[in-house]
């Protein structure tokens, strides 16, 4: 895509949805670090289902020790994987609690020393809750940087370094937002439903697919 191809592209998503969050549902930074590394592998619905009353009675990481691992098991049970996230949550929580006040760091080395956190996580926890331009590249993200010819990459890195070199300054807190919602809503993986997406004269995926043909009745 051309530099006047992207910023397009990002400005019709803009439009669209001015203000994209995360899906996931929190009250705090931490509470966000916790239901980021839960939905490794998991559905952002699943991972609100599992933390509703979790997050009710769990704020801090002090208080996370104090329900423990077992206790943390009971509510996250339905999550996938649900043994060593449990194990990872207690562990960073200790870490946070002993090395950094009970506070979440901002910063990208710290975030991704904690136990379970890599560099997705790190960057989504940046983005959301420190407002930095980061840019935290998923399965859709990588689905839809590859096929629109946005940030073409044989990695997640090298489609996260195309999105940090070509995504314009005033969209740039905003894409990850844009480009997981287009992928999980428009631009699924198994058929991209092009007959509805605002960017589908921008895009370089061919053939576009076309809208489902409506069975007569009567």
């Amino acid at each position: 895509m051309t530099r006047a191809e992207i910023f397009e592209f990002f400005r019709r998503l803009a439009d669209l949805d001015p203000d994209p969050q995360t899906e996931l549902v929190y009250g705090n930074t931490f509470q966000l670090l916790v239901a980021v590394v839960l939905s490794a592998q998991a559905t952002d619905v699943g991972v609100n289902k599992a933390t509703r009353k979790l997050f009710e009675v769990v704020k801090t990481p002090q208080q996370m020790l104090e329900l423990g691992e077992e206790g943390l098991k009971e509510h996250i049970k339905t999550i996938g994987l649900f043994n060593a996230k449990a194990k990872n949550v207690i562990a960073l929580s200790h870490i946070l609690v002993r090395d950094h006040a009970g506070e979440v760091p901002a910063e990208r080395d710290a975030l991704v020393a904690l136990p379970g956190v890599g560099r997705k996580t790190a960057n989504v926890v940046m983005n959301s809750a420190f407002g930095a331009e980061t840019f935290a590249v998923d399965t859709h993200i990588f689905r839809v940087g590859n096929r629109t010819g946005l940030a073409p990459g044989k990695t997640v890195l090298a489609v996260e370094k195309q999105l940090e070199r070509k995504v314009p300054a005033p969209f740039r807190i905003g894409a990850h937002h844009w480009l997981i919602l287009h992928g999980r809503y428009i631009c699924k993986a198994r058929t991209p439903e092009c007959w509805r997406c605002p960017v589908a004269d921008i895009c370089r995926y061919k053939p576009k697919t076309l809208a489902p043909k409506v069975k007569k009745t009567g």
